[in-house]
């Protein structure tokens, strides 16, 4: 008897280890039966403000126009400008191509901070590209980070001899759009509590080590610092700016900050799984948020509609990497939507022709 069980335990387990998956495989579908509300097209047109279209200079804007049209973008900044011939180049192709389709931010190069001439440099290289018709400055995550000096020293977000920068941006009247941090789960242990254990997994560099990085906390310290000195400058702080899943903080944040506005570009998933949080803080920011997806494709789009429209509930992100979770849809009353698609951005960026944005 003892020796038939335990030729049954041992097969059941060889089963069952040849039965195991992988858990990037597990997609399980739901049996939920409930409403599922398909759009591909925006109710209102709208402003992407966070987009990067890398090969601009050389891209068929006219597909890209189509493709545009076919979701109601009335208009796109690609914040990756760079300078140089590149900028020049791209500024060429939108104005040859599709003038009041597209606008693009400036990039600086932070690391050549040391140079005598940095100051005059970089403010020159502001002047000049608003004039020639650039409309922000786009600052990646790798000040704060990444970026060092020439003795390989971490630059810091507030850093004194970047206050120059912000300073004139402010005198430009134009926006800087700025990325600094990651979510703070990158910094957490890569431990079975982790909720971005799945993306640390696929993509191991975005792991913070604390040993040799700043903290989640300081580098946010550091932007906020920025915000405080500059108050002449509006900032748009990218990706809700990481408090997705704080939005009591991120409230304070506004309220402490007129000069900040955000955008919801990479970060739906932080809010379409807390709907009710959510909607209220749309409600009461209505002024302050701008629409951004970030990364560029087109079905995408379609996921961002559906939660901001919708009251749908239990349906798919499009990642599995960023939200092993569901999403629920925040059903916006129209004036927000309105505000979130195209007002706010037209507010803040007057150079946009209007007349693309009548209903």
């Amino acid at each position: 008897m003892f020796i038939g069980g335990l030729t049954y335990y041992i097969i059941d387990r060889i089963q069952e280890k040849n039965n195991l998956m992988d858990i990037e495989e597990y997609s399980p579908k739901s049996t939920l039966i409930n409403k599922k509300t398909k759009l591909k097209r925006s109710k209102y047109p709208f402003v992407d403000v966070h987009n990067h279209q890398f090969d601009m200079p050389l891209k068929n804007l006219n597909n890209l126009v189509a493709e545009m049209d076919s979701l109601n973008m009335g208009f796109m900044i690609n914040l990756s400008g760079f300078r140089g011939l590149y900028l020049k180049k791209s500024l060429e192709n939108i104005k040859e191509n599709a003038p009041n389709r597209f606008g693009l931010f400036l990039n600086i190069d932070f690391e050549t901070i040391d140079k005598s001439d940095f100051e005059a440099t970089q403010t020159a290289l502001i002047d000049s590209a608003v004039n020639s018709g650039v409309m922000g400055l786009k600052v990646y995550k790798s000040l704060g980070l990444t970026d060092i000096d020439s003795k390989g020293n971490r630059i810091p977000i507030n850093d004194p001899r970047l206050a120059p920068i912000w300073d004139t941006c402010g005198k430009n009247k134009i926006p800087v759009l700025i990325h600094s941090g990651e979510p703070s789960s990158f910094w957490h242990p890569k431990d079975k509590f982790n909720e971005r254990w799945l993306e640390l997994r696929q993509k191991p560099n975005r792991f913070r080590d604390p040993n040799t990085n700043p903290s989640f906390e300081e580098v946010l310290a550091e932007q906020h610092e920025v915000f405080k000195k500059h108050p002449n400058t509006i900032f748009i702080n990218a990706h809700l700016g990481w408090m997705g899943n704080d939005l009591d903080r991120l409230e304070n944040h506004l309220d402490t900050f007129p000069n900040v506005m955000t955008e919801i570009g990479a970060v739906l998933a932080e809010l379409g799984r807390q709907p009710k949080r959510a909607r209220s803080f749309f409600i009461k920011y209505q002024d302050r948020i701008l629409f951004g997806k970030d990364s560029y494709k087109v079905s995408e789009y379609y996921t961002y509609f559906r939660v901001l429209e919708t009251d749908d509930e239990y349906f798919d992100y499009y990642r599995k990497r960023h939200a092993h979770w569901k999403m629920y849809g925040l059903a916006l009353p129209d004036t927000v939507l309105q505000k979130l698609y195209y007002k706010n951005a037209l507010d803040l960026f007057p150079a946009i022709d209007q007349s693309l944005f009548k209903n």
